[in-house]
């Protein structure tokens, strides 16, 4: 098949290499305009360019596809199908309607459960114990596509949406692969979704990364990985913001206010509405990641209170 990718960041970028080394013609590549990065603010092409270059295969980075011009172009290539991976971009139905088998997207949650921008983080925050990835065909409404295939991933206590992350990105491949050959062989397995389960996901906010001490321990914990690698969850000791990295909940009998801290020579536990948050790795303002053993060698927080 004559294939058209879309994807920009690293979650689309094992997707993509699958396609590359299979038997079909990847025959362009869109993704979003390069972005400036870094300290010198230099633009910087993305994971999904990057590859592409590397394999020889033709780039577009359109601001949009809603002008003439640019559906123009995508008819041009020819599509037999387009593949979907976090783009970034509100595909319309123009483009939809050019390729012959249509469109199909890599979603990063269990559908319907998590449709929109951050699936992954609020399947963490939520507590899910299972998540995974859904080969959907894309319509004009958000992730609400028919359901073609899906591949199921447990969220273990240790997983940090950084991790999940890379799970599932590596799912989507697997998934993808056998998706194309349904489409291929003409026999397509697509589900509806159930609209009375849905949930939605909403993009994540550097607001949302201060700690509220009057939650769980095991609330907080899973916030705590949620917002690992961005924006980090985070709290205030002594007029300091203190990111806080890892962390793991404690089921005790705590008589103390929410926020203070309990600890010994070598543990460092924050008292919650209900049991103690244990803290592992922590980092102060223009310092590096310290796990909490480092930090009380030169800290003395006990009976501090945070936030």
């Amino acid at each position: 098949m004559r294939i058209i990718f879309a994807g920009t960041p690293d979650f689309a970028v094992p997707s993509l290499r699958l396609l590359l080394a299979s038997k079909h013609d990847v025959c362009a590549v869109y993704t979003q305009p390069d972005r400036p990065a870094g300290r010198g603010r230099k633009l910087q092409p993305s994971p999904v360019k990057e590859l592409a270059l590397s394999a020889g295969t033709p780039v577009f980075q359109p601001l949009s596809l809603k002008s003439e011009a640019d559906l123009q172009q995508l008819r041009d290539l020819n599509p037999e199908l387009m593949v979907v991976v976090a783009y970034g971009m509100i595909l319309p139905q123009a483009a939809l309607d050019i390729p012959k088998f249509g469109c199909v997207n890599v979603h990063g949650s269990l559908l319907p459960r998590w449709r929109g921008a951050a699936p992954i983080q609020r399947a963490v925050m939520a507590g899910d114990k299972k998540t995974g990835v859904t080969i959907m065909r894309i319509i004009h409404k958000l992730d609400a596509g028919d359901m073609l295939h899906k591949e199921e991933c447990a969220v273990t206590p240790q997983d940090t949406s950084g991790i999940l992350y890379e799970k599932l990105a590596a799912l989507g491949a697997i998934g993808l692969e056998k998706v194309l050959g349904q489409i291929e062989s003409g026999i397509v397995m697509a589900e509806t979704q159930d609209e009375s389960l849905v949930t939605y996901a909403e993009k994540l906010s550097k607001n949302e990364a201060e700690l509220d001490w009057t939650q769980s321990a095991v609330q907080l914990a899973r916030n705590v990985r949620g917002l690992n690698p961005w924006p980090v969850a985070q709290t205030h000791y002594q007029g300091e913001v203190l990111r806080i990295w890892q962390a793991e909940p404690i089921a005790a009998d705590n008589k103390a206010d929410p926020g203070t801290v309990i600890c010994t020579h070598k543990t460092l536990d924050v008292a919650t509405r209900d049991g103690l948050l244990r803290l592992h790795e922590i980092q102060l303002p223009g310092g590096k990641r310290l796990p909490v053993q480092s930090f009380l060698n030169s800290h003395r927080p006990h009976g501090v209170k945070l936030g």
